[in-house]
């Protein structure tokens, strides 16, 4: 009789987690391999998201990537508050590449008051005009291009972060700059 309890919690365990995905797995490993020249430089603009408290509110959003000498990346994350052209929320970082030497899609970046998050590039163009971006846990996911997509491209963009097991039906889309 006492095995009875432990296998029912068991399988407790076991459902709750399979009907939590974004606990149960971790996000899948990069496609592709990036050129850090190519990627780590200008600004991308955030056109999709996954919820999350930081970032409530925030609309034209954007991150600045900027090569330093000695290997590290700058990264200046910003938008603005409410409306495009609103108030500008900024924070600066210093990104350091984990994978460096082999597919450079991992970039640990250490922000202001202890804040450390880990970026990984899953997917992106072969012209570096698009890329999809999650944390290992699975439960962050970004999608960001060079321009505004058109709305077939943002489909396809969409539909290729399902594709690689997100679900994409809670992705916010903030407000975009004009044309």
């Amino acid at each position: 009789m006492t095995r009875r309890p432990a296998a029912l919690i068991a399988l407790a365990a076991a459902v709750w987690l399979s009907a939590v995905p974004a606990l149960a797995a971790e996000a899948p490993a990069p496609a592709k391999p990036v050129d850090p020249a190519r990627f780590y430089t200008g600004r991308w603009l955030e056109i999709a998201r996954l919820p999350m408290g930081l970032t409530d509110g925030c609309v034209a959003g954007w991150t600045d990537y900027t090569r330093r000498p000695d290997g590290k990346v700058a990264v200046f994350d910003g938008c603005q508050v409410g409306v495009p052209g609103g108030k500008t929320r900024s924070i600066e970082g210093t990104g350091t590449l984990l994978d460096a030497g082999s597919d450079n899609a991992t970039l640990k970046v250490r922000y202001p008051f202890f804040i450390t998050w880990t970026y990984q590039v899953l997917d992106r163009a072969d012209d570096y005009s698009w890329f999809i971006s999650a944390d290992p846990k699975f439960e962050k996911l970004w999608i960001y291009t060079r321009e505004v997509p058109s709305p077939e491209t943002l489909a396809m963009l969409v539909a290729r972060a399902r594709a690689l097991g997100y679900d994409t039906g809670r992705l916010e889309f903030p407000a975009q700059p004009p044309l």
